[in-house]
Order: C-alpha cells, then sequence, then structure tokens
C-alpha cells in the first residue's frame, strides 16, 4: 500500500522474539526485498505497510522525518523485543543531490531481524506469508558505456584536477556509472547472497531497487550513543601478499590520500560536534582491507546532546567530504557543472529508522540500480590537486567490480 503525508491508516505492528533464523537472506522472497545485513546480522523485509516518495528540496529530511513520525505515532505497537529496530521499521534511500527526484521511505510488512544475539520477527497487519522461490540466474551480462565513455570520463577527471589547482576548490569527488544488461530479470536475492559472501565486512543493502555493498557507516544511533565509520583514501589490492601490503604501506604514507582522509575527518568532526555532548576522532586512521580494495578508515564514536533521532544527524552529515568533496558546498557546485548525469541514490544515505530515532544508515557506495534485465552501477573516487586521470579511472574501474561480481558470480 502506498500512503501519503496525511492520508495514513493505523498500522497495527507486533514483534516477537523467535529461535535462530539462520541466513535472513535466505528467507527473502523474490519480490521488492529490503536488506541491511553486515556479517549474517541485521534486518531484513518484505511487502509494504507504508510507502512514500519524499519531494525533493533542502527540507526532504525534515518532511520525511514528519512522514514517519505520522505513521509511527498512529501505529498500534505490541513489542516483545524492545531493542533497536524492532516495532516499525522504515527502510530509506537518498538521492545524493538535494534536488533531484528518488528518495524513498518504506515501510514493512514483514521484518526478519537478528541483531546482537537477539532475533525477531516483526509483522504488520494480516501480512501474507511469501513463498520463498530459488534464485534465479541472470545469464549473460553485457557492458555498455553509461554516462561517458571511460576517456571521456579521464578529460573530466583533468578538468577538475585543473580547477583545484586554480584555487577553486581543494577535492571533488566525482563518479561514473556503467550500464548493464542481464540475458534473464535479475535477481536482487542473487546479488545480495553473493555480495554478502564476498564482503562480509560491508553493509549489504536494497532498498527500492538500489542494491550493493557499502563499506562506509555514515551514521548508527543507539538511544543516544553515535558511530560513523570515515572512509578517504584508496588503493586495489596487490597481486600477491608482499604486493598488497606494499601497496597498504603507500596508501597509509601517501601525502595525497592522507590528506583527503584529514579533510573527510575535519568534516564528520565539524558537523558532528554542535549535535554532541562528546566527540572522539582518531588522531591515525588504520587500513580497511576488503577483498577489492583498501581504504583510510577511522572510527568516530559520540553521545548526541539533544536527543536527535538518527536521520537528524544524516540531514546533517549528508554530503560528507568523503562523497562530495571540500569546500563541499562548492564541490557540489563542480559536480554539477562536471559530472553529466544523475546519481541517484548512489553516494546518498541508505538505511533504515525505527520508531524511537534510532537505526543504522550508511553511503550507498559499490552499488546498481536494478530494473527488470538491465543494472546502471556506479563507482567513483576523490580527486585532488595531484590526482592522475588515469589511475583514478583505474580506482573507479577495481569499484566497479564489487557489482560486477555481484551480476556474474
Amino acid at each position: 500500500m502506498s500512503v501519503a503525508l496525511g492520508t495514513t491508516r493505523p498500522l497495527p505492528v507486533r514483534s516477537t522474539p523467535i529461535g535462530d533464523p539462520g541466513d535472513l537472506l535466505a528467507a527473502l522472497p523474490k519480490t521488492a526485498p529490503f536488506a541491511w545485513v553486515k556479517h549474517g546480522e541485521g534486518l531484513v523485509g518484505w511487502g509494504e505497510a507504508a510507502r512514500v516518495d519524499v519531494p525533493p528540496g533542502p527540507d526532504r529530511f525534515t518532511w520525511a522525518r514528519t512522514w514517519l513520525t505520522t505513521v509511527f505515532e498512529d501505529a498500534h505497537v505490541n513489542d516483545h523485543v524492545r531493542t533497536p529496530g524492532s516495532g516499525p521499521v522504515a527502510f530509506g534511500t537518498f538521492t545524493f543531490d538535494e534536488d533531484a527526484t528518488g528518495s524513498v521511505l518504506v515501510v514493512p510488512q514483514t521484518i526478519l531481524a537478528r541483531r546482537n544475539g537477539q532475533a525477531w520477527l516483526t509483522t504488520i497487519g494480516d501480512a501474507p506469508l511469501q513463498p520463498i522461490t530459488p534464485l534465479q540466474d541472470p545469464g549473460r551480462i553485457s557492458y555498455g558505456d553509461g554516462s561517458l565513455t571511460a576517456p571521456e570520463w579521464e578529460h573530466l577527471v583533468a578538468r577538475a584536477i585543473r580547477r583545484i589547482r586554480n584555487g577553486e576548490l581543494e577535492k571533488v569527488v566525482l563518479a561514473r556509472d556503467l550500464l548493464a544488461t542481464a540475458e534473464h530479470p535479475i535477481d536482487i536475492r542473487l546479488l545480495l547472497a553473493r555480495l554478502a559472501h564476498r564482503y562480509p565486512d560491508c553493509y549489504t543493502f536494497s532498498v527500492a531497487g538500489l542494491v550493493g555493498a557499502t563499506p562506509e557507516l555514515l551514521i548508527r544511533r543507539t538511544g543516544q550513543e553515535i558511530e560513523s565509520l570515515v572512509l578517504a583514501g584508496t588503493t586495489p589490492r596487490g597481486t600477491d601478499p608482499a604486493d598488497d601490503l606494499t601497496r597498504g604501506a603507500a596508501l597509509f604514507a601517501s601525502e595525497k590520500d592522507r590528506y583527503e582522509h584529514e579533510c573527510a575527518i575535519a568534516s564528520v568532526r565539524d558537523t558532528l560536534a554542535p549535535l554532541c555532548s562528546s566527540l572522539t576522532t582518531p588522531d591515525e586512521p588504520e587500513l580497511l582491507v576488503l577483498p577489492n580494495v583498501q581504504h583510510l578508515a577511522s572510527h568516530v564514536t559520540g553521545r548526541l546532546a539533544d536527543g536527535a533521532s538518527v536521520l537528524d544527524v544524516v540531514a546533517a552529515m549528508h554530503p560528507t567530504a568523503a562523497v562530495g568533496g571540500t569546500p563541499t558546498d562548492t564541490a557540489i557546485k563542480v559536480i554539477r557543472e562536471l559530472e553529466g548525469m544523475n546519481r541517484a541514490g548512489y553516494a546518498g544515505p541508505v538505511g533504515w529508522i525505527d520508531a524511537h530515532g534510532d537505526g543504522e544508515w550508511g553511503i550507498a557506495l559499490r552499488s546498481g540500480i536494478i530494473n527488470g534485465r538491465r543494472a546502471r552501477l556506479f563507482a567513483g573516487g576523490g580527486i585532488m590537486a595531484n590526482s592522475n586521470p588515469a589511475m583514478e579511472l583505474a580506482e573507479a574501474q577495481a569499484k566497479f567490480r564489487v557489482m560486477q561480481y555481484a551480476l556474474e558470480g
């Protein structure tokens, strides 16, 4: 059922503890699955008790919270679990650009969850049983250029570098897309299963056709406690263990990548500090090693001062310097001028929020938009004054491999 603000019907909600449900993703039916899973824990859902397309514009997060408040306050909740993620939950995806359409919030009819040693089932109304059908392979995959060819994108990066060297800005994150066409309709559940198996340290997600595995946690709120994982600075994995160590050491020592990371941390610190009574950021990043790339990573923790919901914190943080640039406002203008495409939900916030304002939201990286037999894949990287267009293209190609693996196996 699709509902609009002011026309919602009361939602009878029941959350019940259950035994170990096993593989959460294996429980998903084929139709429009929702997922947020890492290391086998998280939430999956199906069906739609309520759904809304969030209007674009600078007030979209405020509009979304108002809509959610109406839906959640009207719900008749019988929650025997009482933990973050129990009771009614909304999954959401917001576009990278506030002026773009495509932001969506959905309250699933059924949610199956496992978090922190607990497992539960949430149902809304008379949620019908959905048959579990075998996963379907998409068959042969063919690829075509997206908005720009590879040489055109390298030229775009070169133009951005010139603007940075001219002093207009310090960093801009540029993205590119790749179009994939499958022989058969693409089964989102198969992509989720492959991503979760290959990238267990990432958050495997599916919301309204946006599917991916992101390493970057934008914000987690549990009560007043918040946590964020900042990633900026990337290198491909090596060809062997020795090469891997060499590449990791070079990334850690890279002046360009360290400065890029410092810009990202400063952006998060400046955004979160006014919202928090305490905030902790590390003095040095660490290496996050994934199957396809290595990142400079920093864990940020804090305590909220005024009880803001996780969506309020998302609104304050997006877009971060890690996915926009520095200064961010200038970088967003440059992206709009140079990139030549609509990013849709790529590099935008994706995640879930419950009726108490708790939740987890990531940045939709390593992702694609799935529509029938077609997929639009996205990748990008931070451009600095000493960036090399060919190396930036290679980095983007390495990031594409995440979703290409999901499609091809």
